[in-house]
C-alpha cells in the first residue's frame, strides 16, 4: 500500500513552520490516541502514521531530504515507527506531550488513565545543591589533586535513617492515596472525561503516613549536620571551572532525592609564573651585560627548578620557549608551554668609573644598531604571533 503524503497526513501546508507542524502533530495524535480509540485498529495505524511523518517533517535535514525526493529519500522510503509500537513513539517523542522523551511522565496516560507501567512517582522533596570553593596550587593543576572537605549540609538523619518516623509501627500505608503516591482526578471536557494525575498533597508522593514523628528531624527526615566528601580534580582545571558531584548536595526531605554539590575551582597565584590558558609565563630579568654575552640562570617551573641559556645578543623582549612545560588540558592529551620572555635591566645609578666605560663603548661600531637588522616587535605583537 503506497505511503500517505506526510503534509497530508499531518494536515499542513508544505510550507508551515516547525512550530505549526508540532502543533499539528499534537492534534492529531490526540485524535487517534489508542487510549482514547480502545480496539481501532485503524486509528492504531493512524497514529503510528502520524509519528512518522512527524520523525520526518519535525527534523530540517530529513523533511530538506524528503521535499526532493519524497519517501525514497527518507530511510530508503521506510518509516521508523509504521511497524513499531506505540511505546516507542512515547519513548522518542516524550517532548512533544510534555514528557521527558526517555519513559516518564506521559500525559496520555494523565488524560486517559492508560498505560499504568509509564507512570512516574515523584517521592519526598529534592535536596537543594550545594556549593563550595576550593583552592588549588599550581602544581595541583598541573598533575590533578585528591581533596578531602568537611562540608556543612542538611544530611539523612541518623535517628530514623531518612525515614521520618519514630519506629517501623509508626508508618502507615497512605488512606487517601492508597499507598500509590498519586492521585487521580476525572473532569468532564468536550472531549469526553480526562484523567490528570497528581503527587499525593498528604504523603508527597512516598504513599505512607507517619503517625508518630522522629523526635530527632521532627518527621523530615533530614537534619543539619557535616559530611566529609572526597573527591579527585583532574588534571588541567582553570580558575573559575565548576565540578559536579551528583547525589552529595542537600539530603531530600521525606526521603526525597539528595540535591549535587557544585565545586567552584580557585586556582591561587603563583608568585613567579602567569597563567595563560594552558601555557605558563615567566618573566626572566637580566643584565645588560648578561643579555649580551649571554648567561645561564635557574627559572621556576611547575616541575622545580630548570637551567635556562640566555643566548648571547639576547634582544630585550624576546620570547623563549620551553616545550611541554604547561599545563595539560581537561581530559585532553599534550601540555602547553612555558614561555620566557627576556626583560633587560638599564642601570641608573652609575659611578664616574662605570658612566666612562660605558662612554667609550657607545663609540664602538658593535653598541650601534646595524643598518637593515631587525628590532624586536612590540610585547603584545610578539604574544599574537605565538598563538596564531
Amino acid at each position: 500500500m503506497a505511503k500517505r503524503d506526510y503534509y497530508e497526513v499531518l494536515e499542513v501546508q508544505k510550507t508551515a513552520s516547525k512550530e505549526e507542524i508540532k502543533k499539528a502533530y499534537r492534534k492529531v495524535a490526540l485524535k487517534y490516541h489508542p487510549d482514547r480509540n480502545q480496539g481501532d485498529k485503524a486509528s492504531e495505524e493512524k497514529f503510528k502514521e502520524a509519528a512518522e511523518a512527524y520523525e520526518v517533517l519535525g527534523d530540517e535535514a530529513k523533511r530538506q531530504s524528503y521535499d526532493q525526493f519524497g519517501h525514497a529519500g527518507v530511510n530508503g522510503g521506510q518509516g521508523g515507527f509504521h511497524n513499531g509500537n506505540v511505546e516507542d513513539i512515547f519513548r522518542n517523542f516524550g517532548d512533544i506531550f510534555g514528557g521527558g522523551g526517555g519513559g516518564g511522565f506521559d500525559p496520555f496516560e494523565s488524560f486517559f488513565g492508560g498505560g499504568g507501567g509509564r507512570q512516574s512517582r515523584t517521592r519526598g522533596k529534592r535536596g537543594s545543591n550545594l556549593r563550595i570553593k576550593i583552592k588549588l596550587t599550581l602544581g595541583e593543576v598541573a598533575s590533578g589533586a585528591h581533596k578531602s572537605v568537611k562540608v556543612k549540609k542538611h544530611i539523612e538523619c541518623p535517628t530514623c535513617n531518612g525515614s521520618g518516623a519514630k519506629d517501623a509501627s509508626s508508618v502507615s500505608k497512605c488512606t487517601v492515596c492508597g499507598g500509590q503516591g498519586v492521585v487521580r482526578k476525572v473532569t468532564n471536557t468536550i472531549l469526553g472525561q480526562m484523567q490528570t494525575t497528581q503527587t499525593c498533597y498528604a504523603c508527597n508522593g512516598s504513599g505512607q503516613q507517619i503517625t508518630k514523628k522522629c523526635t530527632g528531624c521532627n518527621g523530615l527526615g533530614v537534619v543539619y549536620g557535616e559530611e566529609t566528601l572526597t573527591f579527585d580534580v583532574p588534571p588541567g582545571v582553570q580558575d573559575g571551572m565548576q565540578l559536579s558531584m551528583s547525589g552529595k548536595g542537600n539530603a531530600g526531605e521525606h526521603g526525597g532525592s539528595p540535591g549535587d554539590l557544585i565545586i567552584q575551582i580557585e586556582v591561587e597565584q603563583n608568585p613567579d609564573l602567569e597563567i595563560d590558558g594552558q601555557n605558563v609565563i615567566y618573566n626572566l630579568h637580566i643584565s645588560f651585560i648578561d643579555a649580551v654575552l649571554g648567561t645561564t640562570v635557574e627559572v621556576p617551573t611547575i616541575d622545580g627548578k630548570a637551567k635556562f641559556k640566555v643566548p648571547a645578543g639576547t634582544q630585550a623582549g624576546k620570547i623563549f620557549r620551553l616545550n611541554g612545560k604547561g599545563l595539560p588540558a581537561v581530559n585532553a592529551y599534550g601540555k602547553g608551554d612555558q614561555l620566557i620572555l627576556i626583560n633587560v635591566y638599564t642601570p641608573t645609578d652609575l659611578n664616574s668609573d662605570e658612566r666612562k666605560l660605558l662612554e667609550k663603548l657607545r663609540e664602538s661600531p658593535n653598541f650601534k644598531p646595524k643598518p637593515g637588522v631587525k628590532t624586536e616587535k612590540g610585547f603584545f605583537d610578539r604574544v599574537k604571533d605565538l598563538f596564531e
